[in-house]
């Protein structure tokens, strides 16, 4: 064997040595042409004759060296305009290049613009990439945590902002010095950054459905359950700095792919997704232990000092980031103590809606658009007031809130207003009433992870907002489909008399069992429309989802630790619903509806206890039998104005 391989090696050599040697030989043989010059100049400075504005892009030095690729946006003529700052992991040039007209609005339309207002009031509009995405120096760190338990680095999206804001008043000579932040979901996380030590420079921040607590209501999880179809974000949003890797699927409905795949661990396996850092931190904790809470930003911003101006903004029908926004008004209201700081703002809008047209959302009809109102009654005097220098009088209210069921706007001087909890009881004979039922009548179902209920009509498209996709209206999706089901039970009550309004969170209260050790409890709460509506025959028996959401069983006693549930004992299980600001009216009825599957929005419990749903194997998904008993109730808050 030895002298064999000798030999080999030798003639390897002479062979590469010819190759080598004809290689070198044809290179001098082939003949040299003259370079011509190319006509494309290696950077090009665009022109602005005949803008409206003129575009400066600048890299803004951060504490640590690490530079930041900017985008400023001046209106000529600007003289003491105040700056609306916006850092994004979306691509800075993307968001500020959308016309080739010369005109600012036309430039701004994109995600978290209002140009409107923007153009209208003359604001310098300033957008960033934030620290390693796209033209941006450093490393991207998703939601990157506050200096401390979480992150030992002295740098964080508080430092980067505080340092952007102080490159801005310094070199933008056409500003008055007030800066205010501004953006939505991601973006909206961005502003709630900006009031940890903030720069003496910003006066104002509008964090519009921030992601605040991605274990508790937002992005990853909800009440421990996790989003299973965001793993195409988290592959598209870490894998590269611009986005430039891709989710491909041959699976025209999402339902039959997140199914075959069988656990998330191994969807994500499948994908590439266990070489993202973000994912790998995922599975580490899919519990709500120290990593999730000590950066829950809520939680941050109660311990910090009230100095800035906020207007929180919520969507009723917010399918992304429905417990940001209030979560935060809770966390900092108490410290409001002149009620005029902290502003809460909530519209019938999906995840962003405010800043385009909405005058409906999916078949839900407001008669009038909801965002441009939003717009240029609240957000535009709101900003005026904080940007300005002849700072005109705030007439924005400490809450401006949208009643659906009779769409008309009120306001309020604090949230929620006063309520009287009435327990809405989920009788064993499918009725729905106030009346406490008697004895241990119960309503069961079979679950079966094999068949998990989708969460709305098949086929299910992918999350995304790209022209004929719907991702956005399906917490207004007709209900009527899920409640046919054999898997899921409802509960109907009389027909009102009376308008009931409702204003704040429900609260879940199940006495259940099920005869697995471990199950999820989705429950929604339905308006019922009439059989038939005359003005709007669609609407005849539509069943809207005015709230709802998603228990893990194992968390029942606690969201840090998970434990296994006692099969077939009834059990208590408590959650909240996301706020709501509903009538229901005459004409109407009430209705809730109970399952243990919403796919593949969340991921399948396996309803067999295993340390980490995430490595579920095939033979841990069980059907189960599921009761749930007469003495259930959902706590409605109830007001009489």
């Amino acid at each position: 064997m030895l002298r064999t391989s000798r030999f080999s090696w030798r003639l390897a050599a002479l062979i590469a040595l010819a190759l080598s040697s004809a290689a070198v030989a044809q290179e001098a043989a082939a003949p040299q042409y003259p370079n011509y010059p190319s006509e494309t100049p290696a950077t090009f400075k665009q022109s602005s004759e005949g803008f409206d504005y003129e575009r400066r892009e600048v890299m803004i030095p951060m504490r640590d060296g690490v530079k930041l690729h900017t985008v400023i946006l001046v209106p000529k003529g600007a003289h003491h305009a105040g700056i609306l700052l916006t850092r994004t992991p979306y691509d800075a040039d993307e968001l500020t290049t959308h016309g080739h007209t010369g005109n600012l609005g036309a430039t701004l339309n994109g995600y978290d613009n209002a140009p409107d207002v923007i153009v209208q009031d003359g604001y310098i509009r300033v957008v960033q990439d934030i620290r390693g995405k796209y033209g941006s120096e450093g490393d991207y760190v998703m939601n990157r945590p506050l200096h401390g338990p979480q992150n030992p680095t002295p740098i964080d999206e508080s430092t980067d902002t505080y340092d952007t804001i102080d490159y801005l008043v310094k070199n933008i000579p056409e500003s008055n010095g007030r800066v205010g932040t501004i953006g939505i979901s991601y973006d909206g996380f961005e502003p709630l950054m900006s009031l940890v030590n903030p720069h003496p420079a910003l006066k104002v921040a509008v964090p519009m459905n921030p992601m605040v607590d991605g274990w508790m209501g937002d992005d990853w999880f909800h009440n421990g359950a996790f989003r299973a179809q965001n793993l195409p974000y988290i592959l598209e949003q870490t894998a590269s700095r611009k986005n430039e890797i891709k989710f491909s699927s041959s699976v025209h409905d999402e339902y039959d792919l997140y199914l075959r795949a069988g656990a998330t661990g191994e969807m994500a396996r499948r994908y590439g997704l266990e070489q993202v850092g973000f994912w790998q931190k995922l599975v580490a904790h899919p519990a709500y232990d120290s990593f999730w809470s000590d950066q829950a930003v809520d939680k941050v911003l109660a311990g910090q000092p009230l100095k800035v101006p906020t207007m929180l903004v919520h969507s009723l029908w917010d399918q992304e980031d429905i417990y940001g926004a209030i979560a935060v008004y809770k966390a900092i209201k108490p410290k409001d103590t002149g009620n005029d700081k902290v502003f809460l703002v909530m519209g019938p809008w999906h995840h962003g809606q405010e800043i385009e047209n909405a005058s409906s959302l999916g078949a839900v009809q407001f008669g009038s658009d909801t965002g441009l109102y939003f717009r240029q009654k609240i957000l535009r005097p709101f900003l005026a007031h904080y940007l300005k220098d002849d700072a005109p009088a705030n007439p924005v209210a400490p809450v401006t809130a949208y009643e659906t069921g009779s769409n008309v706007w009120r306001t309020f001087r604090q949230w929620p207003v006063a309520t009287q909890a009435r327990a809405l009881y989920l009788g064993g004979d499918g009725k729905l009433g106030f009346a406490r039922p008697s004895g241990e009548a119960y309503q069961e179902y079979v679950s079966d992870p094999a068949k998990p209920v989708p969460f709305r009509a098949r086929p299910i498209q992918p999350v995304g907002y790209d022209p004929g996709q719907t991702w956005s209206e399906w917490l207004v999706d007709d209900q009527r489909e899920a409640s046919g089901r054999p898997d899921v039970v409802s509960w109907t009550s009389d027909v009102l008399t009376q308008p009931l309004v409702i204003r704040g969170q429900p609260v879940v209260h199940l006495r259940a069992s099920t005869t697995g050790t471990d199950s999820d409890w989705v429950v929604q709460l339905i308006d019922v429309y009439p059989d038939m509506e005359p003005m709007d025959a669609a609407m005849g028996g539509y069943q809207l989802m005015i709230a709802g959401d998603i228990l893990r069983g194992r968390y029942r006693e606690g969201f840090t630790v998970a434990k296994p549930i006692k099969a077939g004992a009834p059990l208590d299980y408590s959650f909240e619903l996301p706020t709501t600001d509903h009538v229901f009216l005459p004409g109407h009825r009430l209705m809730v509806q109970v399952q243990s599957s919403w796919f593949p929005l969340y991921d399948r419990n396996p309803q067999t206890y295993v340390d980490n749903i995430f490595f579920a194997k095939p033979g841990d998904y069980k059907k189960a039998t599921q009761r749930i008993f007469g003495d259930s109730h959902v706590d409605l808050p109830v007001t009489s104005n």
